[in-house]
């Protein structure tokens, strides 16, 4: 017989094993016995049941009444089961993440998605302009583009109109992306959780509309629709209700109890949903004025953030997706899900002090995703956009560069000044 302890030490350790991480995992002993079957490995016992699933999918054992004449069906088969085999290899033997709530698996699964969806974007790549179109009409066979612009008449009042003379703030009000709007700033300011930098953000993108307004329709948004309707009242709304939601997970005592020890129905089901929020709430230190590479690097994130966005509009405009296919919501979706362990894992790499570091696995493939992103747009978009950018626009942006470098080369010789004086 085996000491309890040593006996808890070994299936410690088989657990770390399956879940790849250390710090991550716990023993089985310390978990919640209602929850403790969940972090169980159960490998062997999903390899049997997919296969057995793929036997029936595939008709493996009866080849003739699977048997069909439509090559088509038979590809989109083919791919979307080598999509869920590689997935269910992600959520069962995938490195875990920074995260573990509410299972460690879940963002192992978005792992495997972000890298489904890299390898997607590889392959779209290398296809021609017109290919690519016909190629997402097998995601989604409503493709077309009826881009709209918001600029046409900026007319605040229209005492033509006899139905309404404030017609164009009503529709611009009324316009679905305006809850959508709210929404993403939201989600920005719970990933952020720093409002000086949100407000970079907020405004770098209306910068980003105004450079690029001469390339999209939509783009070509009135005065006081960029400046009141977005910064100052969407964009305000959802960083302020982000904020107040960062605020409330910072204030909280994080002390779980087990569902099984909870005293009634309501207290198990409270534990239960609790499941889905974060498990303890850490504090973003971005700091961005510690010093000319620290400043760099937070600059660096605003870039890439801002970028994905823009490869939203570049890429529909591009592949003639319309803005309310759902192929736009599902890339969103994805990468709000690949967003939040990407920011943990940035701000825990800025943190760490060690003298050797690498980012974490979703930094790099979100890195990797952008620039595929960016890829596509630049070689299908050429062609699409006749009219050159503006020759104010060209000398605003050239100064906003020579500034900047300007401005960090000054920072890092007055550093550097200082830093031999306190030698000598």
């Amino acid at each position: 017989m085996e000491p309890n302890g040593h006996r808890r030490l070994r299936r410690r350790d088989h657990l770390v094993q399956e879940n790849g991480d250390p710090d991550l995992s716990c023993s089985i002993d310390e978990l919640d016995p209602w929850t403790a079957w969940a972090y169980k490995p159960r490998t062997i016992s999903f390899l049997f049941v997919g296969a057995c699933f793929l036997i029936w999918a595939s008709g493996a054992l009866d080849p003739e009444s699977n048997k069909s004449g439509d090559l088509v069906t038979s590809v989109k088969r083919g791919v979307w089961a080598m999509i869920a085999v590689f997935l269910t290899y992600c959520l069962l033997q995938a490195p875990s993440t920074v995260l573990t709530r509410p299972h460690p698996a879940v963002w192992r699964l978005v792992h495997g998605m972000a890298v489904v969806y890299l390898v997607a974007l590889t392959f779209l790549l290398f296809q021609t302009r017109d290919d690519a179109r016909q190629f997402m009409k097998f995601l989604h066979p409503d493709l077309e583009l009826p881009e709209r612009s918001y600029g046409a008449d900026c007319r605040i009042y229209i005492p033509e109109n006899p139905s309404s003379r404030f017609k164009n703030v009503y529709e611009t009000l009324f316009d679905e992306f305006v809850l959508a709007h709210i929404l993403g700033w939201w989600g920005k300011a719970i990933l952020i959780r720093n409002q000086p930098l949100l407000w970079v953000l907020s405004t770098g993108f209306e910068f980003m509309e105004l450079t690029f307004r001469h390339m999209l329709p939509n783009f070509n948004e009135c005065w006081w629709d960029s400046i009141i309707l977005d910064i100052f009242t969407c964009n305000w709304f959802g960083i302020w209700a982000g904020m107040h939601t960062v605020r409330y997970f910072d204030g909280r005592t994080y002390e779980w109890v087990g569902i099984s020890r909870q005293p009634n129905i309501i207290g198990k089901v409270k534990r239960t949903l609790g499941q889905f929020t974060p498990a303890q709430w850490d504090k973003d230190e971005w700091h961005p004025l510690l010093g000319p590479w620290r400043f760099i690097q937070v600059l660096s994130l605003c870039i890439v953030f801002l970028t994905v966005e823009l490869n939203t509009f570049f890429l529909k405009f591009c592949l003639w997706i319309p803005p309310r296919n759902p192929v736009i919501v599902y890339r969103l979706i994805l990468w709000w899900l690949i967003a939040i362990p990407t920011i943990r894992e940035y701000n825990l790499y800025l943190q760490d002090r060690k003298p050797v570091k690498k980012v974490g696995a979703f930094c790099w493939l979100s890195l990797a995703i952008c620039i595929i992103e960016l890829l596509i747009c630049i070689k299908f978009g050429h062609g699409l956009y006749p009219k050159p950018m503006p020759q104010w626009l060209v000398v605003f942006w050239l100064s906003m560069g020579s500034t900047l470098v300007l401005f960090l080369m000054i920072w890092s010789w007055k550093l550097q000044r200082s830093y031999h004086k306190k030698r000598r």
